[in-house]
């Protein structure tokens, strides 16, 4: 089998066996199991704190003891173990956990996933700009094809989505032992280095520069706003099915397929990146980016599933922009302004303020926040009729009632229903990231020099 095509199956299981639940565990959280925002938010909080540290030991390890494909099979199996036993706990405390400990296995791999590529790469004697970015982009068409297979099954808020995640992993990690290159340590790092040199701890002198250290400081803040739409842009969607009027429709029935307009999106406007560098330089494109997070979530604030189904169509589109101009110039301007003895480091600093401090810092924040002022209760028919836009005697309103297990007395409720504000939600994302664009407008100094 050639080299690329294998690289390509492995990029293409890597994000299959993560898009099979990541836009779709909010369904299974909040419209299964009716659990809290806040716990959820710790939920997707996992991610960032397992980047803080598993990444960096992992990269040790295989750097000085373990072939890398091996080490990468083998936390692919227990990535799926994890998953598997994921799909059978019923208490949102040892959901983190467990979950904790799945992200602990699967976020490693994917600068291993990496590092395997260019070494194979490498071997072959391949132009890595060239070969490379064809071989990456299957790893989107399989976080795509995840998304709809967990959609078109009907997993999405079942415990069926972790199961295909865990199957997928389980091929991968039988896949990576039978037709992955061999990757032996390299032995890079000095035995004689320091436990901070190990880390790349070195590269935190950066934030002596104040230009680096607003850079780094913006990349957190707007690395909290990065998973808002993967942690609940799917349940946003699904969620309109408790309005009568759109009960029956496409966007509700087929929420993550709309969602991967996203992914679609991302895949195009990557190859816009290299014209926009050059014409408007690195600050211009990352603040586009940051006005595009504002459109993402304004959109969605104000769409629907009939006359505002554009909005929300746009708003995915967006999200390409807003998602790869920011990761990908935030890179670039990393590699344009360290100096060779710490770039690595620096790169893992970018990706630890980005989806690990950043991602922390949004994920229990925006739970805590949905939790506390934008999570509505209702007691009475009435309330909820006119909240959702129709009459008490609705038939598909006394349908949605019944199915939250709450019987009603004259219009009152046994039991409290809880709904979440979803267009005040997304408006107070779209401020957080406009206030974001605008001190980063204001503050971050850097000149374009064109060509």
């Amino acid at each position: 089998m050639p080299i690329k095509l294998r690289l390509t199956i492995m990029n293409f299981l890597q994000f299959f066996v993560w898009g099979a639940w990541l836009i779709t565990i909010a369904n299974y959280w909040f419209g299964t199991k009716n659990w809290g925002g806040t716990e959820f938010g710790a939920i997707f909080s996992t991610m960032g704190i397992a980047s803080l540290f598993m990444p960096t030991l992992m990269g040790i390890i295989a750097d000085r003891w373990v072939n890398a494909e091996k080490l990468y099979a083998g936390l692919h199996l227990l990535y799926a173990g994890c998953l598997i036993y994921l799909a059978q706990v019923q208490d949102p405390g040892s959901f983190f956990t467990v979950m904790l400990l799945s992200m602990c296995c699967y976020m490693p791999t994917l600068a291993l996933s990496n590092s395997i590529a260019y070494t194979a790469l490498n071997q072959g004697n391949y132009d890595l700009i060239k070969s490379f970015p064809p071989i990456r982009v299957w790893g989107t068409v399989g976080f795509i094809a995840a998304m709809w297979i967990t959609n078109l099954s009907g997993s999405k808020a079942t415990e069926g989505q972790f199961y295909i995640a865990a199957g997928g992993s389980i091929l991968l990690g039988l896949y990576s032992i039978v037709f992955l290159p061999k990757c032996p340590p390299q032995r890079h790092i000095n035995e004689k280095a320091s436990f901070g040199q190990m880390l790349g701890l070195e590269a935190f002198k950066l934030f002596g520069n104040f230009k680096m250290a607003m850079f780094f400081i913006f990349s957190m803040f707007l690395g909290a706003a990065l998973q808002l739409t993967n942690a609940y842009g799917d349940v946003f969607l699904d969620e309109f099915k408790f309005y009568p009027q759109y009960v029956d429709s496409f966007v509700v029935k087929y929420s993550t397929i709309i969602m991967s307009i996203s992914q679609i999106s991302e895949t195009l406007f990557i190859l816009a990146i290299p014209f926009f560098l050059k014409k408007f330089g690195i600050k211009q494109v990352m603040l586009i980016a940051m006005v595009a997070w504002v459109l993402r979530f304004g959109l969605f604030a104000y769409g629907n599933p009939s006359s505002g189904l554009w909005m929300i169509i746009l708003s995915c589109i967006v999200y390409g922009m807003a998602f790869d101009f920011f990761n990908i110039s935030g890179s670039l301007f990393v590699e344009t302004n360290t100096n060779n003895k710490i770039r690595s480091s620096a790169q893992g600093l970018f990706m630890m303020m980005t989806n690990g401090f950043g991602a922390v810092l949004g994920s229990w924040v925006s739970g805590w926040v949905i939790d506390k002022f934008y999570t509505l209760s209702f007691n009475n028919s009435s309330s909820l009729a006119q909240f959702l836009n129709t009459t008490p005697d609705n038939g598909n309103l006394q349908s949605f009632i019944a199915s939250r297990g709450v019987t009603s007395s004259e219009g009152v409720f046994d039991q409290v229903i809880h709904l979440k504000d979803w267009h005040h939600i997304w408006i107070a994302f779209a401020v957080y990231t406009l206030i974001i664009a605008i001190l980063f407008a204001v503050l971050f100094r850097h000149k374009h020099e064109q060509n």
